[in-house]
């Protein structure tokens, strides 16, 4: 099995001046070849593969800048094959187009071999910039597949070291017990409720920092683009974001890791969201985003992995919320503001989340299989939706005579 850590290092400034110029050349070596590959197939329409690029720069590119041999070589076919990944990403449909790299974005490069990691003096080797100091706080063993060096917008350089530890996943349980699953509801208000009552708190670290967000952008509109003051706050701000983002990541990795690692839970049960839909929404936009649920749904899918712990993805269009867990009543009129309601059947209270976890993990073990109105023994109390899409129009059927001859008649005359 093969896991990625991820360690701050501190180059020296001969080693410091290396890495800028391997960022550089990496990001001129692939907006070359996205611009080789998509001038190909827009004016010849013929799609030029990997290894022809890669030829290509080594006979063409090199030649005409002789200054990229000054940088590791695997590094710049690295870039290469990854824009071929991108390709294939993009037409399977997984990702956007790929884009032209700037020098004013995060940089990174990917050393495939000829690459090591020295516990004991606390250094990382790559080709041509050998022991970089690191802060290796985790240790690993098994072989090192690849080391991707990277800078942020902050000026912090990091490198994420893949390996091969050689480590068997362990089994997941084919059949689910009520007694070792859960259920999980995630949302906006409160971030998680699980089945057993658990609740997480969603923190909204963009939210808090919104404030000072809007003033140091407004203090940046007012100075000179390009000057050292502008610079500054420039900075100030990035370090703003990383902040919220690091924040953020930290929050979603302890609830991620406390999910996967309990002893007693072999099974979890989440609903597949549309957090692109979601995200249409202006006005629960930036509280999605500040959230973050695919990613917390990310981790739970690879941390599922790694402890041999089921993951079930409902349906995102199962009533988790409308649905009594109790009787299974239907309230299909639960508008979003109603955090609590009553079921009309049985009389129970139930809290709008708590019950949607409940339901969900249900739906995962197979209980709801079919919805009340289709088992016939409760019907769907008739309200309005909850929110105010159109309904969708019957489709006008085809005439069941295939020679009746279609009648024109003149349009009515309109009205001075």
């Amino acid at each position: 099995m093969q896991r990625a850590y991820k360690y701050r290092i501190y180059p020296t400034e001969e080693q410091e001046v290396l890495l800028a110029k391997t960022f550089g050349c990496v990001r001129v070596v692939w907006n070359w070849a996205l611009d080789v590959k998509s001038t190909a197939y827009k004016e010849y329409g013929e799609s030029i593969s990997t290894n022809t690029l890669i030829n290509r720069m080594k006979a063409e590119l090199k030649a005409e800048k002789e200054w990229l041999g000054e940088v590791n070589s695997q590094s710049l076919q690295m870039s290469i094959r990854n824009l071929g990944t991108a390709y294939d990403n993009f037409f399977r449909g997984t990702a956007h187009f790929p884009k032209f790299k700037s020098k004013h974005d995060r940089q990174s490069f990917q050393c495939p071999q000829h690459c090591s990691v020295d516990f004991e003096h606390g250094t990382i080797s790559i080709p041509k910039a050998k022991d970089i100091p690191a802060v290796l706080h985790r240790r690993f063993r098994g072989e090192v597949k690849t080391v991707t060096i990277s800078r942020t917008t902050t000026g912090k350089y990091y490198a994420s070291v893949l390996v091969n530890d050689s480590i068997v996943a362990p089994k997941k349980p084919t059949t689910s017990d009520k007694q070792t699953t859960i259920g999980i509801d995630a949302g906006l208000k409160t971030f998680a409720v699980l089945s057993d009552g658990r609740e997480f708190e969603s923190p909204h670290f963009a939210r808090k920092e919104a404030r000072k967000l809007k003033l140091l952008q407004r203090r940046l509109s007012k100075k000179t683009k390009g000057s050292c003051a502008y610079r500054r706050v420039k900075q100030r701000i990035a370090r703003l974001h990383e902040r919220v983002a690091n924040r953020r990541t930290d929050y979603l990795h302890k609830i991620s890791h406390q999910l996967t690692h309990e002893s007693q839970v072999r099974t979890i049960c989440v609903e597949n969201l549309n957090v692109k839909g979601m995200q249409r929404n202006h006005h629960l936009a930036r509280s999605v985003s500040d959230a973050s649920i695919s990613e917390f749904m990310r981790m739970l899918e690879y941390k599922c992995e790694w402890q041999g712990v089921r993951l079930v993805k409902i349906g995102r269009f199962d009533p988790s919320s409308q649905l009594c867990h109790v009787c299974g009543h239907r309230y299909s009129g639960l508008r979003l503001e109603e955090r609590e309601w009553t079921c009309p059947s049985c009389g129970i209270h139930h809290d709008r989340d708590l019950n949607a976890a409940i339901n969900i993990k249900n739906f995962g073990l197979g209980l709801n299989e079919a919805l009340p109105s289709e088992r016939g023994k409760v019907k769907p109390v008739k309200q309005p939706p909850v929110d105010d899409r159109c309904p969708v129009q019957p489709k006008k059927q085809r005439c069941a005579e295939a020679g009746k001859a279609k009648v024109h008649r003149d349009p009515k005359p309109r009205s001075l």
